[in-house]
C-alpha cells in the first residue's frame, strides 16, 4: 500500500504541483489520504485530453466511473496504481459515491467543444470537480457531515481561482470557458468566488480536516487580483510568484490554519 501511495504522491506532485505541495504540508497520515484522491482527479481530469477522439475520451471516464462503483460496492479492485489506494481510502473513510462519481462526470465538458448554457451550470461543474475534491478529501481526513457545506464553498472559492488562471488554456484549446468575459463579468465571478472562500474562513472546520483546505491557499490572491484588474485573467497573470506561494503555505502549516 505505501508503494502505491508514493506512486499516487509521484502523480501528484508532476502534474497538479500546487496540490502536492499542499500535501506535504500536512501530516504523514493525512497524506496517505490525500494523495490517492489527488491523484484520482488528476487521472480523470486528464483523460478527455489524451485522445482527439469523444468517444474513446467517454471510454476513459466511464472506465473510472465503473472504478467507482466498484470500489464502493465492495468488488475486488483492478490492477491499477491509483484504483488499490483509492479503494482504501473511500472504503475507510466511508467516502459518497454520488460526489466521486460527479467528479468524474463533470469532465464531460473538457471533452467537447460546447459552451456552459449559464452561470448556473458553470457554477455546478467547479462545484463537481474542486467542490467535490475538497469535500471527498475532508472527509477522507475526518471530517463531519455537517461541515460539507461550508467545505464546498471553500472548494467553490479555490475552483474559481483555478478556472480563472486556466482561462489562456481553455481559449488555446478552443473553449469558451465562461459564460460571460465581460471585464464586470469576470469580476463578478471572482468575486462570488471570495465571498465563498471567506464564508468558509469564518465557519467552524474540525483541525482533522483543515490539512485538505489548505490546498486553497493561494486562491484568495488569485481572487483578489482578478478582482482589482479583470484583464490579468485573459493575460494569464494571476498566480503569485514562487516565492511569495511558499510562504504564504509554510505560515499556514506553522500557524494550522489554511
Amino acid at each position: 500500500m505505501r508503494m502505491s501511495v508514493e506512486a499516487c504522491a509521484g502523480l501528484v506532485e508532476r502534474g497538479d504541483p500546487d496540490r502536492f505541495r499542499a500535501a506535504m504540508a500536512a501530516p504523514v497520515a493525512a497524506r496517505e489520504k490525500l494523495f490517492p484522491l489527488y491523484a484520482f482527479n488528476l487521472e480523470v481530469a486528464r483523460a478527455p485530453f489524451v485522445t482527439k477522439e469523444p468517444m474513446i475520451a467517454e471510454m476513459r471516464l466511464q472506465w473510472w466511473r465503473d472504478v467507482v462503483e466498484e470500489i464502493v460496492g465492495g468488488a475486488p479492485v483492478r490492477a491499477h496504481e491509483v484504483a488499490a489506494p483509492l479503494a482504501q481510502v473511500v472504503r475507510e473513510g466511508g467516502l459518497p459515491e454520488a460526489a466521486l462519481d460527479a467528479l468524474v462526470a463533470a469532465r464531460r465538458w473538457d471533452i467537447y467543444a460546447d459552451p456552459f448554457e449559464d452561470q448556473a451550470a458553470l457554477d455546478a461543474h467547479i462545484d463537481a470537480t474542486a467542490g467535490g475534491l475538497m469535500w471527498l478529501s475532508a472527509k477522507a481526513l475526518g471530517a463531519a457531515d455537517d461541515e460539507e457545506t461550508a467545505i464546498r464553498q471553500a472548494g467553490l472559492g479555490h475552483g474559481v481561482a483555478l478556472w480563472l488562471m486556466a482561462i489562456p488554456a481553455f481559449e488555446e484549446r478552443g473553449k469558451r470557458p465562461l459564460v460571460d468575459g465581460r471585464a464586470e463579468a469576470v469580476r463578478e465571478f471572482a468575486k462570488r468566488g471570495l465571498d465563498a472562500l471567506q464564508a468558509a474562513r469564518r465557519a467552524r472546520i474540525s483541525k482533522p480536516a483543515i490539512p485538505a483546505l489548505r490546498a486553497a491557499w493561494q486562491a484568495e490572491g488569485v481572487l483578489k487580483r482578478a478582482i482589482s484588474t479583470p484583464r490579468r485573467v485573459a493575460d494569464g497573470t494571476l498566480a503569485p510568484g514562487p516565492a511569495a506561494a511558499s510562504g504564504g503555505l509554510a505560515l499556514r502549516a506553522v500557524t494550522g490554519r489554511w
